[in-house]
């Protein structure tokens, strides 16, 4: 499945960049040789050759080449050069945001956001330091084209960067759990969460090593400890492919494991909360618990969905039959279900907060966020000296483990390079704005989600760092503590981005046939977005 999306994130892209690339030389949306009447006056100690000038567009004129509403007349600062005839102007103009947003668009188009390059023909001179002239700016084609090409190579570097980031944590917390592992704690933690993680993976023995490393991943990860959570997660990949009977294929455990990473579960989202609170927010940890719920209910989809795909008797059996093997399953998951969504919609969870008022308000935020804070030294002292205690002989076998961890790192950049490669041609297209947001309002607009407030549950699954971008311009634009403000950092919270997990985590074991992974994980994102949009709605809107 992965292959076919890959593909499509590809294509639709480069479809969307030259669909539009033809439309705008078709209507010449960049008025390529049209002529802006303007005058052309030279400021201040001027030479032949190199001058300072103010180019004068009245608003008549700049509106009917535009088609803008300006009101008053349009002064832009340059500097400029007679050609060898003494009939034109070479012309440099400083842009800056206090012009006019075609102006903008025009000089950020033709190269440089902050200058812009024209030739002003000389149709009269007015005194000697003033002509009127027809103003012709650089021309500009194919310019999606040029962003998905410049995007494309930019984030291949980005791919890379990151990998090679990813050398020195991988190699720190392999080496500590090479040590825990030898000194046999990794299979104590497996022991102490038996009754769990016996029914999240029932073909994985109880005492392997890929229970430890997955519950420390998800541990991690709840904490908000991503540079542990990755090492954690990749070295619970490399142990669950040792069980792997058919090589590259995802195993169930392998699936379930990832549809729980790329629900994303967190505590506290503190990068959300970080955003909010330098956007301005009165209160920026407000999202805490709509987070919360929002990933708990991408966590039990993404794991239902999970078990789902790998029960199903597609070839074997019957429905009825599936039904009844599997009826405490769903019993359990449709409670669960039932039991969050009453606690918050009927103001349970108020009232059982109430429990607590006699605590600060802060109390709980304050104590996941030092625990945050300790956690990693915590965790590296007592996988040490766990091993130091047990005879371990803890250098070797923490070198032993860093080596480890600089191979797994090496080995995912060409899957993490395909995969953001095909997200930036999608995004950099234009197929995300101008096409699947246009065809899925069909199906938020009935349900209440702003139409502000899309893109940014689009974007989480796809980047990390596009997401919080749209967050950011999101609450700039609306306030942080909006309903649209808090529904965008809530869905932040909700979700990760699962195109990257699945490229990182499936690359450092050679999968390439992913089974169901990416439908779990997808719908584990969109039920994080409900979740979260309708949490917020109850509580804020």
């Amino acid at each position: 499945m992965l292959n076919y999306v890959w593909l499509a994130l590809l294509f639709l892209g480069i479809a969307s960049a030259l669909y539009i690339d033809i439309a705008d030389i078709s209507n010449n949306t960049y008025k390529n040789n049209v002529p802006l009447t303007a005058i052309v006056q030279k400021t201040g100690t001027a030479t032949k050759t190199n001058f300072n000038l103010d180019l004068k567009v009245s608003a008549e004129n700049y509106n009917k080449f535009s088609n803008d509403k300006e009101k008053s007349a349009i002064v832009i600062k340059g500097t400029g050069s007679f050609t060898s005839n003494d009939k034109s102007i070479q012309l440099y103009l400083s842009v800056d945001k206090s012009e006019p947003k075609f102006i903008q668009t025009i000089a950020k188009a033709s190269g440089k956001d902050d200058d812009l390059l024209a030739n002003a023909v000389i149709t009269s001179q007015i005194d000697s330091v003033t002509f009127l002239a027809n103003v012709y700016f650089e021309k500009i084609s194919f310019l999606e084209m040029k962003k998905v090409t410049n995007d494309a190579i930019k984030i291949a570097q980005t791919a890379v960067e990151i990998a090679l980031g990813l050398i020195g944590i991988m190699a720190l917390w392999l080496g500590v759990m090479k040590v825990a592992e030898d000194a046999g704690l990794i299979k104590i933690i497996a022991n102490v969460l038996k009754p769990i993680t016996r029914r999240l993976f029932p073909e994985i023995p109880p005492d392997h090593p890929a229970i430890g490393s997955m519950v420390m991943n998800i541990s991690a990860n709840m904490l908000g400890l991503g540079n542990a959570a990755t090492p954690f997660g990749l070295k619970a990949m490399e142990e669950l492919d040792k069980l792997n009977p058919n090589k590259g294929t995802a195993t169930n455990s392998m699936v379930t494991f990832l549809a729980i990473n790329t629900a994303g579960m967190t505590l506290i989202p503190a990068t959300a909360i970080a955003v909010r609170a330098a956007a301005g927010s009165s209160d920026p940890t407000i999202i805490i618990a709509t987070s919360l719920f929002g990933s708990t209910c991408a966590t039990i989809t993404g794991v239902t969905v999970a078990k789902l795909f790998e029960k199903f008797p597609i070839k074997k059996g019957g429905f009825g039959d599936w039904l009844k093997s599997n009826i405490k399953f769903l019993i359990t998951v449709i409670s669960l279900i039932a039991i969050i969504v009453l606690t918050f919609s009927t103001g349970l969870s108020k009232s059982i907060g109430s429990l607590f008022s006699f605590l600060p308000p802060t109390f709980f935020k304050d104590l996941i966020t030092t625990v945050s804070t300790l956690a990693i030294p915590f965790l590296i002292f007592v996988f040490i000296g766990y091993g130091a205690i047990k005879k371990v002989r803890v250098y070797e076998q923490f070198v032993e483990g860093a080596k480890e961890g600089f191979n797994i790192a090496v080995r995912i950049i060409p899957y993490l390079v395909a995969m953001l490669v095909a997200i930036a041609i999608f995004r950099a297209g234009g197929a995300m704005d101008n096409w699947l947001i246009p065809v899925l309002r069909i199906f938020t607009d009935p349900i209440g989600m702003p139409a502000e407030a899309l893109p940014m549950a689009l974007m989480r699954p796809l980047s990390g760092s596009g997401s919080l971008g749209v967050m950011a311009e999101t609450m700039s634009v609306h306030g942080a503590d909006s309903f649209i403000g808090i529904l965008v950092s809530t869905f932040f919270g909700s979700s990760e981005t699962t195109f990257y997990v699945l490229a990182v985590y499936f690359g450092a074991v050679n999968v390439k046939n992913t089974r169901h992974a990416l439908a779990a994980g997808l719908l584990a994102d969109v039920a994080g977005a409900l979740g979260a949009l309708f949490i917020v709605k109850m509580l804020f809107g």
